[in-house]
């Protein structure tokens, strides 16, 4: 399998990386497109999107988590235009919510997942996700698991619907809404919060990871106490994690603000392009500045592994010193912020490089972070730029 699209000749070890992916690595259908000072430098895709249909120009998936640094956009939108104050009780917006210790939470504190409720305690009905009001009353309802603002743990599938109430209480607009209007049709983005029926045709189907050697941490807490934040993350999901629903028609339609987006490669690194070129109009330079400082760095209470935050994004953060089944991070700058996507998307910008990337792909990773297929080709960005990695990882400008 052979990579089509187009590569700026200096970028060429990119392209290079993107091949033995689909050669060597296990790739089965992947995209993967490079912005440096709002050019297009890479935009590749190759591979199968399904057995026997070749992944196109047009293809299509679910990128997951990605779809997280799309509804922390929508807050930090409001927060620029005076509207939403990050630093606000989550009450001021949505009243309903200030029960059961809850009073005290911030609204940065859901961005931050300093919240406290990474999963809820009670069972949640079959295709709970898909019913936005009944999933924003349990959280208005449930206790949180630690103080807010005290710790900070992955809210790997709560996140989209806290920060996306927010979202909608204070415009009037449903979170896909909102994002359509004022991210994705000004920026000519192919990217939804809930996908239109007629583009399904372009959609091409998760493929679940192999089964690691080793399980990370986070699975091998969910599945030895079924009572733990892990296990009702990924277990109390009314359905949703089930094999195979997430391709559903229900799923892709769902406004889903946690893990739901539908783009590729394209789509991801366009949303971030403004962004790596000091906010280009569709934030202010105060704003951007306020989103990719680090706000939470520690231990995950939820992943069990070192994580970091800023206000809605991933930080660059260096695990390779964990157990191998723990080693997937995000091998990115300090300057660096985005998003990764359960199986290894990934969406980010680096203001300071001028660097929008997006990859997207349908054969999962087992890990947590970047899986190695999206860092190989993160790694031959910054190579390409000039940058080198330090002991941990981490890029560096020399």
């Amino acid at each position: 399998m052979t990579a089509q699209g187009t590569c700026d000749q200096r970028f060429a070890q990119v392209s290079e990386e993107f091949d033995r992916n689909l050669g060597e690595r296990g790739e089965v259908g992947a995209s993967v497109c490079v912005i440096v000072d709002g050019e297009v430098v890479v935009d590749l895709w190759g591979g199968e999107a399904a057995p026997g249909v070749p992944w196109l120009n047009d293809t299509i998936g679910h990128v997951w988590s990605c779809t997280k640094g799309a509804t922390a956009l929508c807050a930090h939108l409001l927060a620029q235009r005076g509207e939403l104050d990050l630093n606000a009780p989550v009450t001021r917006y949505w009243p309903e919510y200030g029960t059961r210790g809850k009073e005290g939470t911030l609204v940065r504190h859901l961005l931050t997942h300093q919240a406290g409720l990474p999963a809820l305690r009670t069972p949640l009905p079959p295709g709970a996700f898909y019913d936005w009001k009944l999933m924003a009353d349990a959280l208005a309802g449930e206790e949180p698991f630690w103080t807010p603002g005290t710790m900070h743990g992955y809210h790997g599938l709560t996140f989209g619907y806290l920060v996306g109430e927010v979202v909608r209480r204070v415009s009037g607009r449903s979170l896909g809404t909102f994002f359509r209007e004022e991210i994705a049709e000004p920026l000519g983005l192919e990217f939804w919060l809930g996908l239109p029926e007629e583009q399904e045709r372009r959609v091409a189907p998760t493929i679940q990871a192999d089964p690691p050697p080793a399980m990370p941490s986070f699975y091998v807490n969910a599945f030895s106490d079924p009572a733990s934040m892990a296990a009702l993350l990924i277990g109390n999901t009314g359905g949703y994690m089930n094999p195979g629903e997430s391709d559903t028609r229900d799923a892709h339609a769902a406004e889903y603000g946690a893990v739901g987006g539908i783009t590729n490669a394209r789509g991801l690194a366009g949303m971030y392009r403004p962004l790596s070129l000091g906010g280009d109009g569709l934030v202010s330079p105060q704003q951007l500045a306020i989103m990719s400082l680090t706000q939470s760095a520690a231990t995950d209470a939820v992943l069990a592994v070192p994580s970091r935050f800023a206000l809605g994004f991933m930080k660059a953060v260096d695990n390779n010193h964990l157990p191998e089944a723990d080693r997937e991070g995000a091998h990115l700058t300090e300057t660096a912020f985005g998003h990764a996507g359960m199986g290894g998307s990934v969406g980010f910008c680096d203001p300071a490089a001028r660097l929008a990337f997006g990859y997207t792909m349908n054969k999962q990773g087992a890990g947590l972070g970047i899986n190695p297929r999206g860092q190989a080709l993160v790694d031959a960005t910054y190579r390409t730029l000039g940058y080198q990695q330090a002991y941990g990882g981490i890029w560096y400008i020399s």
